[in-house]
């Protein structure tokens, strides 16, 4: 019972956002009306949006609500990610038809590193992250190639603590360079490259090769980082 039970509130708050943000500024009581619903659940649906920041009370008017800037940043944030991928694209299709090895644009995004664009390597064996996967901020290549880009207050959402001094090393090392490596460190046998997408110096993504440890040698890695880092300098400007 449990579950349905989380699941039906879900769906409260779902509705109560959605009825809010087309009558704002509205008050609990012309809410839970339009939602046929009882008045005290509808009120702890809005504390609910409000304590995560979606909602907050008028100025003019301490008993009505509107929603807050942050659906705006999620608007604007889905939008650019779009944009991003739709430029990245071609880029991942020619780095893999260079490499034959699976090409991958990575965003951060909500303290993660998240897979939002794969183009599969066509040979049998391959590493092939799937869209949506999370991967590891501090050993990923694509997490090194974004962290080394942001302050050490910055990093902590996505590694949970302030970075590790040997960690602060090799993200200096990486931001020199220009690209890092992943050599085993997130899946046995599986070894990759990344270099950051940058926006005026900011990381808005990290572009990625995987491939298997047995056909990436760790001699061609730093010529790979290269390549990558090459390609994807024109993304962003």
């Amino acid at each position: 019972m449990v579950p349905v039970k989380q699941v039906q509130s879900a769906a409260r708050v779902l509705a109560t956002f959605e009825a809010l943000a087309d009558h704002q500024p509205v008050g609990v009581g012309a809410l839970a009306r339009l939602l046929d619903d009882d008045k005290s659940a509808v009120q702890r649906a809005l504390m609910t949006l409000a304590e995560a920041g979606w909602i907050q009370r008028t100025p003019r008017d301490p008993n009505r609500w509107e929603v807050t800037a942050r659906v705006l940043a999620l608007a604007h944030a889905a939008q650019r990610h779009t944009d991003l991928r739709e430029r990245a694209r071609p880029v991942l299709q020619a780095l893999r038809d260079e490499t034959d090895e699976t090409a991958i644009l990575n965003v951060p995004t909500g303290g993660r590193i998240v897979a939002v664009d794969v183009v599969e390597s066509t040979q049998l064996v391959r590493a092939a992250p799937h869209i949506g996967l999370t991967v590891p901020a501090e050993t990923s290549a694509a997490g090194q190639a974004i962290l080394a880009h942001l302050s050490p207050d910055e990093q902590v959402p996505f590694l949970g603590e302030p970075p590790s001094p040997a960690l602060a090393e090799r993200l200096t090392e990486v931001r020199r360079r220009g690209w890092s490596i992943n050599d085993q460190d997130v899946t046995p046998g599986a070894r990759g490259v990344g270099a950051p997408v940058l926006d005026r110096g900011r990381p808005v993504g990290a572009v990625t090769i995987s491939a298997p440890a047995e056909r990436l040698d760790p001699a061609a890695m730093p010529a790979l980082g290269a390549e990558v880092a090459a390609a994807v300098r024109s993304l962003w400007s």
